[in-house]
């Protein structure tokens, strides 16, 4: 049985898929872009403000269901121009500081909305 997760605190979804879907204690959060929720828009054409606004839509989504960025086991980042990986990394590493979550880094020719970034994760209860 699959429990579908939604927040207006992080963007809602562009497509026929969900925010995130739980499922046995399994969270399975979507790609996240780097859209602001309460404006739509997208973060400035920057690594590392895309990747914190990115990151707070994943822990927006965490924290609706009681959940911190410490639930999270595994993330995949997709970059469209991996010469940034390092910036992105700073960013990233703020929110994970401690016993951060297994990764990969994927870099893609494209994302959605012209996204320098997009983070999917899956986290536990």
């Amino acid at each position: 049985m699959k429990k579908l997760i939604a927040t207006p605190n992080a963007p809602s979804a562009i497509g026929p898929y969900s925010q995130a879907v739980e499922a046995n204690g399994f969270i399975f959060i979507s790609g996240q872009l780097p859209i602001d929720p309460a404006s739509g828009n997208m973060a400035a054409p920057d690594i590392r403000a895309q990747t914190e606004t990115v990151l707070k839509n994943l822990q927006a989504i965490l924290v609706a269901e009681g959940l911190t960025m410490q639930n999270v086991l595994k993330t995949t980042v997709y970059m469209t121009d991996l010469k940034q990986f390092a910036q992105m990394n700073e960013v990233y590493g703020a929110f994970f500081a401690a016993n951060p979550p297994a990764r990969a880094t994927i870099g893609v020719r494209a994302l959605p909305r012209m996204a320098m970034v997009e983070i999917e994760a899956v986290a536990a209860r």
